[in-house]
């Protein structure tokens, strides 16, 4: 089993910046990366960012492309999410997520079996 712990949310005014965190431990050897999703009330939950570990490639959805940075330390097995210029509308929970051992990151949260607790960020205007 993994086990992942995000933490860094908040509350923030538009255009704001903040850096989301995520930790895993147990037993993480074979996690190939790790991704960030996000689902605000009543909507689906969403891809935002990915990081693999093996080729240190970084995926990231298309409405967060320049303004989010994911980064990571696999010796620590540390994820962050370096988010700028925030929008009211990225008002949600933040989840860290990892995939079962052997297997890539991808968009598709079904492929997910690990889930932190999720991080709330909300966005005032």
């Amino acid at each position: 089993q993994v086990q992942l712990v995000e933490s860094g949310g908040g509350l923030v005014q538009t255009g704001d910046s903040l850096r989301l965190s995520c930790t895993a431990s147990g037993r993480t050897s074979g996690i190939t990366g790790m991704a960030w999703f996000r689902q605000a009330p009543g909507k689906e939950r969403e891809f935002v960012a990915a990081i693999s570990w093996i080729d240190g490639s970084q995926h990231y959805a298309d409405a967060v492309q320049g303004r989010f940075t994911v980064s990571g330390d696999n010796s620590k097995n540390t994820m962050y999410l370096q988010m700028a210029n925030l929008k009211p509308e990225e008002t949600a929970a933040y989840y860290c997520a990892a995939p079962r051992s052997g297997v890539g990151v991808t968009r598709n949260s079904r492929l997910y079996i690990y889930w932190g607790q999720g991080t709330q960020v909300t966005v005032s205007s």
